[in-house]
């Protein structure tokens, strides 16, 4: 089969996203056509490696099989100097990921990565620990502590937005907004962990810092009885305020990144503040259903993002 042309890898992309992290999708809507295409590229690889790990309709070694090819894959599109030769056999084989959609929406993916690289400098290092932070979910089901759950949230979250970094375009410290990148990844992370906790639970996965439930005597049991008592009200509340302060340092980094991509850092913690705002307002029970932005909400804070980022 021939490689997708770059029209057709960047559309496949947008269709990935739009299909499967919406939230993002409005995020984008506002930036220059080359810009908002790289992110896009970013995003599909980042949900193409999260359905991997999350397709449990497959068995856990065929996951981790795919999802080692899959970064095979990405060694072999943004080579670097000094690469060793690929030493995990046939994973670069065509099958390798296991699936005939998943094959032909990964090969268009890395084009688009691949454009997106050379034009922006996006480091494969960052995209890499994203697909780090997917393979990790196929072990590693609890977190002692805020440090531990810190760490993932780094890999599947923060990772994600210093690849975006480049596609942004910095203006001020570079260091500065990596580091203000960083704590913006964790709170959206956090926030998605505060709301997914049932989802999370019907995978035996319990994104929740082991150490701080004892300490504020939520039990397990709770969580999968669903029951959003006191002890379970406070913790989440702590939780709640520990993602706002890691917003506050998080925005820190919109003057840091070329006028026109700031409503995308603007919008994205807009969205998710307003999840947490949605929290809040229903007693922090996030056992009764899912927490969700109305489409009409999602545009109204688009239109607050771009205004605020007209005004940076």
């Amino acid at each position: 089969m021939s490689a997708p042309t770059l029209e057709d890898a960047y559309a496949r992309c947008r269709a990935i996203v739009a299909a499967r992290a919406k939230n993002f999708l409005y995020a984008f809507l506002l930036l220059p056509g080359e810009r908002r295409r790289g992110l896009e590229a970013i995003y599909a690889w980042c949900r193409v490696a999260d359905d991997l790990a999350d397709d449990d309709d497959r068995p856990l070694a065929d996951r981790a099989r795919a999802l080692a090819a899959l970064r095979a894959r990405l060694r072999a599109a943004l080579p670097l100097p000094g690469d060793p030769p690929d030493a995990q056999g046939d994973v670069l084989a065509p099958g390798a990921l296991g699936d005939a959609a998943l094959e032909a929406d990964v090969d268009a993916l890395l084009v688009a990565l691949a454009d997106t690289a050379r034009r922006f400098g996006v480091a494969r290092a960052d995209l890499d620990d994203v697909a780090r932070g997917c393979e990790q979910d196929l072990t590693v089901v609890r977190y002692a502590t805020w440090d531990d759950l810190a760490g993932y949230c780094r890999l599947v979250a923060s990772a994600v937005g210093l690849a975006c970094l480049p596609v942004f375009g910095v203006v001020g410290d570079p260091e500065a907004a990596r580091a203000e990148a960083d704590a913006l990844g964790l709170a959206m992370q956090l926030t998605n962990v505060l709301r997914d906790v049932t989802e999370d639970l019907a995978r035996d996965r319990v994104y929740l810092p082991q150490d701080e439930l004892a300490r504020f005597g939520v039990t397990e049991a709770a969580l999968r009885a669903g029951r959003a008592d006191e002890a379970w009200r406070a913790f989440a509340a702590f939780q709640v305020a520990r993602a706002r302060d890691l917003f506050a340092t998080g925005l820190r980094m919109v003057p840091r990144v070329r006028r026109r991509s700031r409503v995308c850092p603007l919008a994205l913690a807009g969205l998710y503040g307003a999840l947490l705002d949605r929290i809040e307002a229903q007693g922090h029970d996030v056992f009764s259903g899912r927490v969700a932005l109305s489409t009409p909400r999602k545009l109204g804070l688009m239109g607050a993002a771009f205004g605020r980022g007209a005004l940076c």
